[in-house]
């Protein structure tokens, strides 16, 4: 191995260790003390609840890890989105549990509380994943009704999934394990079956002291809407648990015996190992951001055999379209190509850029995946479009357009892998969040933006300086260095996969070593949920 293959792979190797230890530390939720004082209660946290929930030994996707990382610190911050989403297993099948953690905020609702829910619903609703809802939340967050109440994707979109998906036979089912006040009692409710803990959990439109204030009537919260008052008087809830590990044991009862889903057919046999040696995609993958490099060493990285058939190989060099397998399910991979090319005219082609002929390519690849049911990979590394009169002659707005059109009219399910650069129109085109992939994850050498923060930088440096030149300031150079490095810091922050993870852009930033595990069990996901659409985008049009 060469010198620049030791760099790269210490880079990578401590982005991974510094995955590890921020993912240590969202962990604890609100802090030791909290959890104490929730163990005190005789309750457990949110993520020992899902490890006794999930059959052992096996693996779990945890989606929104980052959620509210940074935000909210006027209010003491949101570990999490103060709620724990994971796509596990339940006596053998495949499900997602959303559990909220009381040691944030009593499990309050914040904005990004909000929307890491509606996205559990929204991966359940389109895999056809029953979906665990273990409850224990003070409802939504005062100080920022306005952000969670009353929209479109606010609260409110929740109890409609509900209904959404009992209507679709969807399995919900609930454990309401601590407080459920108000409009948040619907969830549970509104689940197929639900359960309560006896002494340690309640459910009530409004609470004793609101009961007081509204009507002058005195009760405690026990006689209110406790486990009694619900499993024998008001019938709301359909069983009593003695604590929580007998209600999360309950609702394994009722998993294990959900019937088997129709599935999608997509075509999966035995699984097997890349041939070459997955940790050298950490010295393959450059520190770099502007540095070429062949991303087929990659591919061969991930995909089992290290077998990877290209379609249209010595065409749209920009980008690889090909089959493969990744951990025994057929896939077709559209991946950016970052090493600097030559096209048929003998013209250079930089690496990352996407061209007209490789965006036709990869339209007509598309087509090809969507007619033989063949779930798409997107591996990002992208800077964009490329630019320029001669490509804007030779219709790379019509090109693109057709790419964007097959992608986003795509039936299969997408995946989307976000290895590297992922900026302007070129996130759109790979299969960007805006365009449904199943699961969008980032390695933690990911950039999301509309461009790089050099050339962002150089950009807003400039429209700076007109502004300042206007007002009769004169920029010395030392000035405008300085300028220019204070914008590009603000502007990096923004580009960081853990500023796009805190808001859900991303599903969650992995170790690259996770690929595999993550595509393997999205399609295993997806394959519950039968292609009910037509594509519609046929190769003549594309």
């Amino acid at each position: 191995m060469d010198i620049n293959f030791n760099k790269n792979e210490d880079h990578n190797r401590l982005l991974a260790s510094e995955l590890r230890q921020r993912l240590t530390k969202v962990a604890l939720g609100g802090g030791e003390k909290r959890i104490a004082k929730l163990h005190a209660k005789g309750k457990m946290t949110a993520r020992e609840r899902i490890d006794y929930l999930l059959d052992k030994n096996t693996d779990v996707l945890e989606i929104g890890a980052f959620v509210g990382e940074d935000m909210y610190q006027e209010y003491g911050g949101c570990p999490s989105g103060g709620v724990i989403v994971v796509i596990g297993y339940i006596q053998k099948k495949q499900c997602i549990v959303v559990a909220n953690d009381a040691t944030v905020k009593a499990g309050a609702w914040f904005p990004a509380t909000a929307k890491k829910n509606l996205r559990a619903q929204e991966i359940a609703m389109e895999n056809h994943l029953p979906i665990i809802y273990l409850v224990d939340s003070a409802g939504a967050f005062l100080p920022m009704q306005d952000e969670v109440f009353p929209d479109k994707e606010h609260f409110g979109r929740i109890f409609r999934n509900n209904a959404r998906m009992s209507s679709m036979g969807i399995t919900q089912i609930s454990a309401i394990m601590g407080s459920c006040v108000a409009g948040g009692a619907y969830l549970p409710i509104m689940s197929d079956e639900a359960i309560i803990v006896d002494k340690t959990a309640s459910i009530f439109l409004a609470g004793s002291y609101l009961v007081k204030a509204a009507i002058g009537e005195e009760i405690d919260n026990e006689t209110l809407g406790g486990a009694t008052t619900h499993c024998e008087i008001s019938g709301v809830t359909d069983y009593k648990a003695k604590n929580d590990q007998d209600a999360l044991d309950k609702i394994k009862n009722i998993v294990s015996k959900i019937g088997a889903p129709k599935n999608a057919g997509f075509d999966r046999i035995d699984s097997a190992s890349p041939n070459e040696q997955e940790e050298e995609i950490f010295g393959l993958l450059p520190a770099a951001r502007n540095k070429p490099y062949d991303v087929l060493p990659i591919i061969k990285r991930l995909v089992d055999n290290s077998d990877f058939e290209q379609y249209k190989e010595d065409y749209g060099k920009t980008i690889l379209t090909g089959y493969a397998r990744i951990d025994g399910w057929a896939v077709g991979i559209v991946a950016n190509q970052r090493s600097v090319s030559k096209n048929a005219k003998g013209e250079l082609q930089v690496g990352g850029v996407i061209y007209s002929e490789a965006a036709d390519k990869a339209a007509r690849f598309i087509a090809n995946c969507n007619q033989k049911k063949i779930p798409l990979v997107f591996l990002q590394d992208v800077t964009g479009f490329m630019v320029g009169s001669k490509s804007e002659h030779g219709g790379i707005i019509k090109d693109g357009a057709k790419m964007v059109s097959a992608m986003a009219n795509s039936v299969v399910p997408k995946f989307t892998v976000v290895m590297g650069n992922s900026y302007g129109a070129g996130n759109y085109a790979m299969c960007g969040k805006a365009y449904d992939p199943r699961l969008m994850v980032a390695w933690p050498s990911a950039e999301l933006a509309v461009m790089g923060g050099a050339q962002a930088a150089k950009v807003l440096l400039q429209i700076e300086t007109a502004s300042l030149k206007a007002k009769g300031e004169v920029l010395t150079p030392e000035k405008e260095t300085q300028l220019f490095q204070e914008i590009k810091k603000r502007y990096d922050k923004q580009i960081s996969p853990y500023y796009a993870a805190a808001r859900l852009w991303t599903d969650a930033i992995i170790n690259p070593l996770e690929t595999r595990k993550w595509i393997s069990m999205g399609i295993e996901a997806a394959n519950q949920a039968p292609i009910t659409e037509r594509y519609n985008v046929g190769i003549m049009q594309v």
